[in-house]
C-alpha cells in the first residue's frame, strides 16, 4: 500500500495521545554499544520465540527510518499508532522518534464516529495500524496506513530465532488502549536494559507468559484486574481446604512448608522469577488487589 503525505493542518490537539519518550534514542544508543549481542525484544510468531538483539534493534530502527523518509516522513510528520504492544509497533515508534516527529498512541477499540472524531483533533499524517477490522476502519476515515514490511525492507527470520535463556526480562501483553502505556514501556525497558517480551496474541498472554516466567510486569490498572481475576481462577475455590492452604501459606511464607507452598503456587501462576509489578496510580473505584500479586506490587505514576 502506498502513503501519501497528507497536508499538515494548522493546529491539532494531540496532548491526550502524546507519547514522551525525550531519551529513547540515546539510551537505545547506549544498549547496542555496551551490550550489542544481548536480547532486547522476544516475540512469540506462529509458534516459536524470535529475539531482537540491542544492535539488531537499533539496525532496525536506522532501516525504518530510512524508509520513512522515502515515504516523505519528517520532524513535522505526526505517526499515530494503534494495536497491541509489539516489536513492529516499537521500532516503528522509535524510527519516527529517530527523525524527530510527533509520535501519537489511539485506542484500536473505538467505533468509527469515535475514531472520526479523534483523528480530526489529533491530525495525523501517518499512522501504523493493527488488525484487519481496525485498519479497515481508518481507511475508510481516509487515512492512508504504513506498511511495516515495505518500510524495512527484506530481513532473514532465521537470523531472529531466539536461543533461550532465563535472563531478567519484562513482560507487556498491553495495547494502545492503555493510555500513556508506550510511554511507560519505553521509558521502563530502556533506562533498565533488560529485554522486553510479548505474547504471540492476547488470547495466548496466559500461557505465553507462563513459559517466559518474566522478572517484571508492566500493567495497566486494568490489566491487573483482568490479571487477577486469572489467578482467582487457577487456584482452589473459596471455603475448600486447598484454598485455605494457599492462603495460609501466602500470610506465613517464613516458615519451610508454608515457603514450599507458596513457591509452587507461584510456579503454577508462572510467577517463579518474578520481582516486581509496574502498575500506574490505582484509580478510587478500583478493586482491592489479590493477594498473589500484593509483594510485587509498586506505584510510579
Amino acid at each position: 500500500m502506498s502513503v501519501h503525505e497528507l497536508k499538515r493542518p494548522p493546529i491539532a490537539d494531540t496532548a491526550e495521545w502524546q507519547v514522551r519518550a525525550p531519551r529513547a534514542l540515546e539510551q537505545l544508543q547506549h544498549w547496542a554499544q555496551v551490550s550489542p549481542l544481548q536480547p532486547a525484544l522476544r516475540h512469540k510468531r506462529h509458534g516459536q520465540w524470535f529475539v531482537w538483539r540491542w544492535i539488531d534493534v537499533l539496525r532496525d530502527v536506522e532501516r525504518l527510518a530510512d524508509g520513512l523518509r522515502q515515504q516523505g516522513f519528517t520532524e513535522d510528520s505526526r505517526l499515530a499508532l494503534s494495536g497491541v504492544f509489539e516489536p513492529n509497533l516499537l521500532l516503528l515508534a522509535l524510527a519516527a522518534r529517530h527523525i524527530g516527529a510527533e509520535l501519537l498512541t489511539l485506542p484500536d477499540n473505538l467505533d468509527p464516529e469515535a475514531l472520526h472524531k479523534t483523528l480530526w483533533r489529533s491530525r495525523p499524517t501517518h499512522a501504523f495500524v493493527q488488525g484487519r477490522q481496525t485498519q479497515q476502519l481508518w481507511i475508510n476515515q481516509g487515512q492512508p496506513l504504513l506498511n511495516f514490511a515495505e518500510l524495512l525492507g527484506p530481513v532473514d527470520p532465521a537470523q531472529r530465532l531466539n536461543r533461550w535463556n532465563q535472563d531478567a526480562q519484562l513482560w507487556s501483553e498491553e495495547g494502545t488502549q492503555w493510555q500513556h502505556g508506550l510511554t511507560v514501556l519505553l521509558e521502563q525497558w530502556l533506562s533498565s536494559g533488560q529485554s522486553l517480551a510479548f505474547p504471540e496474541s492476547p488470547g495466548s498472554a496466559s500461557r505465553d507468559r507462563r513459559e517466559v516466567a518474566p522478572s517484571g510486569l508492566l500493567l495497566s490498572v486494568e490489566r491487573l484486574q483482568l490479571l487477577a481475576a486469572e489467578i482467582e481462577s487457577r487456584l482452589a475455590p473459596n471455603g475448600t481446604w486447598r484454598r485455605r492452604l494457599c492462603d495460609w501459606a501466602i500470610a506465613h511464607p517464613e516458615k519451610g512448608l508454608q515457603r514450599l507452598i507458596k513457591n509452587r503456587v507461584r510456579r503454577l501462576l508462572g510467577f517463579h522469577n518474578l520481582h516486581f509489578i509496574w502498575q500506574a496510580t490505582r484509580i478510587s473505584d478500583a478493586q482491592p488487589e489479590p493477594t498473589w500479586l500484593a509483594e510485587f506490587k509498586r506505584d510510579i505514576a
